[in-house]
């Protein structure tokens, strides 16, 4: 049995090499993330990638981690039982294996819809990631 693919969504710029830590601002809440957050779904990390803090587009890369995981509790215990979305956490780094550059984003309508049902959780105080 293969291993599986590991991505991760964000604005920042990187390269193969560098590692990914837990420690700075969440892209959902403004709180300092206390995990590294990856998915074996290209889906979750082109999310990742157009909802993330900063300007431009997003890139995708392709990440290993490089200690202990689990299932991210904040969709597999809440929303998506049984972890479908293959959603991931860790307190340990990823490392960046490489850049995924062909992929597609979501409809601005379905992007708006997205950003808008997230400030709506905001303003009532859910706790979107922990």
């Amino acid at each position: 049995m293969t291993d599986p693919v590991f991505y991760h969504g964000t604005k920042a710029k990187l390269q193969p090499g560098d590692l990914l830590v837990p420690g700075y601002r969440a892209n959902l809440g403004g709180h300092q993330a206390a995990w590294i957050y990856f998915s074996a779904t290209l889906e979750a990390a082109v999310w990742g990638a157009e909802l993330a803090q900063g300007e431009g587009r997003g890139h995708i890369y392709i990440v290993e981690p490089t200690g202990p995981w689990m299932d991210d509790p904040n969709l597999t215990d809440k929303k998506f039982p049984g972890n479908p979305t293959k959603s991931y956490r860790s307190q340990q780094p990823l490392r960046i294996v490489s850049e995924l550059m062909d992929w597609e984003g979501h409809p601005p309508e379905q992007l708006a819809a997205m950003r808008a049902g997230i400030e709506r959780l905001m303003r009532e105080g859910a706790e979107i990631i922990n």
